[in-house]
This record gives structure tokens, C-alpha cells and sequence, in this order.
């Protein structure tokens, strides 16, 4: 099914559900889709709505005093149409939508927990346990009173659960092995089946301390019948996850209590997929805390936003606070929204300093992921107190270079551009319409540091020229 059928499907079981009409209605399953794209037209047509002509969309702006409607973009909408479903939700590096089928008046997914090999960076693979061939696992997508039926075909060798984190559920259908239910063996399956009253983000995790720090998890999207308000014109979801992966080793240190392998959605910057923003669009950004013990203050440049949602579901608007920086419990959600209006590439990462930096283990023995710091001979290493070489991380070969730097979403960026994003960190882009276009679509010549105005790219690096390769 190609993705234009599969946001028909999509948004006609979301029209359904608001009519109060039986899904059964609607066949077939729900694939990928493309990111949500504005008519051409639609920023010279913003629907007539009167805070969007108070609040500027191509250039940072304050909007109105303080407690306005237009204060720093708090209730400016996107350009969409009020009366248009809501958007999908946009997971870079993860299956966007995992397909369904209409059986008996459910959705019916279908999950199998199974050992996965993840690649956190350009050829660092590593042993997980996830879902789907995915780690973390597929993203659901459904609507606000859909009844869903998630069957669990456990491919480890050892038994598992789905626990449904923040469902309002049948004890049943909880996933606490022995409390709730039995666990499933190798080789069984278990089934789940809720009708849902909730919207929000949620998600689900194998209900074991060891499997969900190996990193089984995955995104529970559950959308509102009809679209919040402000709408949004794009809407992404983040997972953060640390493990510890020991030098020469492969495989994640589920007992350990320290963690340098820090990722957002499977990956460590700068291998993780900017998010692609157009100019002018209200976008929303949710960040699950999936990680096994740290907090995360996820910090934004470049732009104001309104925390508008957690775990729980939707904030009412009285309580929304503005910031450009909030803390991520383990365990919580936090949705934030702003109106994309400083074009740029902005980055999106954790304020924890260590957090902003790649595997950082002891470079002894041969295979350690950790010992390609440059020349000590350099005289700055004879300076008493100085730090381990700026980027934490090893150098990266041409070949594992050329996999961070042929993805599309990332053309137009400034060369290097991915010397200074490591860790749990990635790139916001906000582009204008036309260059939005091409990244997007992936035609069309796009420049070296196209996307960042008044940049002159320097190419020689002269500042580097001291560090083997």
C-alpha cells in the first residue's frame, strides 16, 4: 500500500471514530506515511485565523505581551485547517506506523519480541532485544476510541509481557507477569485487547527490569478525535535510552549503574535523522524518557516553547509553561509546542554535559571503541588540566563518515556540521518553503550550509589538522 493510501485509511478511522461509527468500516493496513506536508499554497492562505496576522512566522518575534494569545507563540496555530484530522507523528530512524488489520471490530497489531542488532553508530552494531526487527520497537498510531488488539509472539528465549504503560485498562491486560497474568513463553503468545478512552503519548515496554534496559520499548500514539487546538502542522516523538556497552564488547551491561551509550530513537548523534521543519509551521515534539535512571533536560535553540502535554495526556492551556529547556523524568513524557519562525539548523539535545558525548570508556586493550584521541605530541596536551580531545569520540573512517553524511534530510547542513553533535543530541531544522521542499523530496541541488543564512562554510578544517585519521 503506498503512503498516500495509507493516510486515507489513517485519517478515515480517525473521522469514524468522531462520527461514532463502527471502524469495521475501515479495511486494509496502515503503512508509513510521509511526513505531513502543507498545501503549496498554505502560507499565503493560513484560514483566515486572526492571531496567525499578530505573531511572526518567518523571523523570531516575541508576539504579544505577556499572557496573550500571541505571547511567544503560545496560541498561534499551524497552517493547517482546524477541521483536518491530526497529523501522524513522525519517528526519524524507527517504523513510522506498524500496519493493522480490521478483525473482529479491533485494530489487530501484531508484535514480536525478538533479539535485534542495532547500528547506534556508522558500523557499531549492537545486541538488543526489541520488537519487529526494530529497536526500540514500531511505532503505533491510533484514535481516541478504537478498540485495538496488540497479539505478542515472544521470539526470545526467555518469557516476556507487554505492559501498555498508562492505559487506563482491564487488570487482565496490565502485562505484570504473575500479578496480572502468566508470562509468556518462548515460542507463545500472548494477546491484548482494550478499547480506548485515552489520548496522548503512551507507550509499551516488556514489563522485566533486564529486557526493558536491553531496550525493548516502543511508541503507543494514541490520537484525539478530533485535532488539539492550536493545530499543529507537524508533530515528531523522540525515545531517550542509555546503555552501557563496554569496550571490545557488543553487548548492553543491563546491571550496570553508569551509562555512555546515550541515544535518541536507537541511535547516537550525529547518526540520528534531523528533524525537517518548514518555516512558519507549529510544530510539536514529544520526548519519552526511556532511559534506565538518568533525567534529561532536553534543550531547544533558537525558539520558545509551550510544554503542553506529559505522560498523563494533554495540559489544559492555563497550565502551559514557556521555556526553552524542560526536564524529562525517567519514565515521563513531555510535549512541547512552538511555531518554527527562526530559520536555521537548531540543535535539540540534553543539557547534561555528559550526555552531549559519544562511549566514553577507558581507552585500554585492543578493540576499545575509545582510543583515537589525536596526537598527544600536540603542545596543547602539555597544558596541565587539559580535557580529553573536543568530541569524546573516536574519528570516524571516510566510509562511516559517508554514512552519516548521505542521508538525505541532512543536505544542506555546513560541512562538519556533525563534529559538534554527539550523544543525545540532534538537529531541528527549520527551513523556508523552498528548500523544505527539496530536502524533503530529495531533488533539486541543495548547497553546503544552504540552510544556516549569513554562514560562510569553511572547508579546510585547519583547526582539526593536528588529529590522525
Amino acid at each position: 500500500m503506498d503512503h498516500e493510501t495509507t493516510r486515507r485509511d489513517f485519517l478515515r478511522s480517525g473521522t469514524l471514530a468522531t462520527a461514532g461509527l463502527m471502524a469495521a468500516n475501515s479495511a486494509g493496513d496502515a503503512q508509513d506515511a510521509k511526513p505531513a506536508k502543507p498545501p503549496q499554497d498554505a502560507h499565503q492562505h493560513d484560514h483566515g485565523h486572526p492571531l496567525s496576522k499578530d505573531f511572526p512566522r518567518d523571523h523570531a518575534g516575541p508576539g504579544g505581551p505577556v499572557g496573550s494569545p500571541t505571547d511567544r507563540g503560545r496560541l498561534v496555530p499551524g497552517l493547517r485547517a482546524a477541521t483536518e484530522p491530526p497529523v501522524l507523528v513522525e519517528t526519524p530512524d524507527l517504523p513510522n506506523n506498524l500496519p493493522w488489520k480490521m478483525v473482529e471490530g479491533a485494530k489487530e497489531f501484531h508484535l514480536h519480541a525478538q533479539p535485534v542488532k542495532r547500528e547506534l553508530l556508522p558500523n557499531d552494531f549492537m545486541n538488543h532485544w526489541g520488537y519487529n526487527g526494530s529497536m526500540p520497537g514500531p511505532t503505533i498510531q491510533v484514535t481516541e476510541g478504537d478498540r485495538v488488539r496488540i497479539i505478542l509472539h515472544n521470539e526470545l528465549a526467555e518469557s516476556t509481557t507487554l505492559h501498555l504503560h498508562g492505559l487506563e485498562l482491564p487488570i487482565a491486560m496490565d502485562g505484570v507477569a504473575y500479578l496480572a497474568q502468566d508470562p509468556i513463553k518462548p515460542g507463545g503468545m500472548g494477546v491484548y485487547e482494550l478499547t480506548l478512552h485515552q489520548n496522548g503519548t503512551f507507550f509499551y515496554h516488556a514489563h522485566g527490569a533486564m529486557q526493558e534496559a536491553i531496550g525493548m520499548v516502543g511508541l503507543f500514539i494514541i490520537h484525539p478525535r478530533s485535532a488539539y487546538t492550536p493545530v499543529v502542522d507537524q508533530d515528531f516523538a523522540l525515545i531517550t535510552q542509555e546503555f552501557d556497552i563496554p569496550a571490545a564488547s557488543a553487548t548492553p551491561d543491563t546491571t550496570s549503574m553508569t551509562f555512555h551509550w546515550l541515544t535518541f530513537n536507537g541511535r547516537c548523534g550525529p547518526y540520528i535523522t534531523p528533524l525537517v521543519v518548514r518555516l512558519g509551521n507549529r510544530v510539536r515534539i514529544r520526548v519519552l524518557n526511556f532511559s534506565s535512571m538518568d533525567h534529561h533536560p532536553i534543550h531547544l535553540h533558537g525558539h520558545t516553547f509551550w510544554v503542553t502535554g506529559t505522560e498523563g495526556g494533554r495540559i489544559p492551556e492555563s497550565a502551559w509553561i514557556p521555556g526553552n529547556n524542560v526536564l524529562v523524568g525517567v519514565a515521563q513524557v513531555r510535549e512541547f509546542e512552538f511555531v518554527a519562525n527562526n530559520p536555521g539548523d537548531w540543535p535539540l539535545h540534553c543539557h547534561m554535559f555528559h550526555h552531549m558525548m559519544n562511549h566514553m570508556v577507558s581507552g585500554v586493550g585492543p578493540g576499545s571503541r575509545g582510543l583515537a584521541r589525536g596526537n598527544r605530541e600536540d603542545p596543547r596536551y602539555q597544558v596541565p588540566g587539559f580535557p580529553q580531545e573536543t568530541g569524546m569520540m573516536a574519528m570516524m573512517s571516510p566510509a562511516e563518515m559517508a554514512k552519516v553524511e548521505k542521508n538525505p534530510r541532512t543536505r544542506g547542513m555546513r560541512p562538519h556540521w556533525h563534529m559538534e553533535v554527539m550523544g543525545l543530541f540532534t538537529v531541528v531544522r527549520v527551513l523556508p518553503p523552498d528548500l523544505y521542499d527539496k530536502v524533503i523530496s530529495g531533488k533539486g541541488e541543495v548547497p553546503p550550509g544552504a540552510s544556516v543564512p549569513g554562514s560562510k562554510p569553511a572547508h579546510d578544517m585547519e583547526h582539526m589538522k593536528h588529529m590522525k585519521h
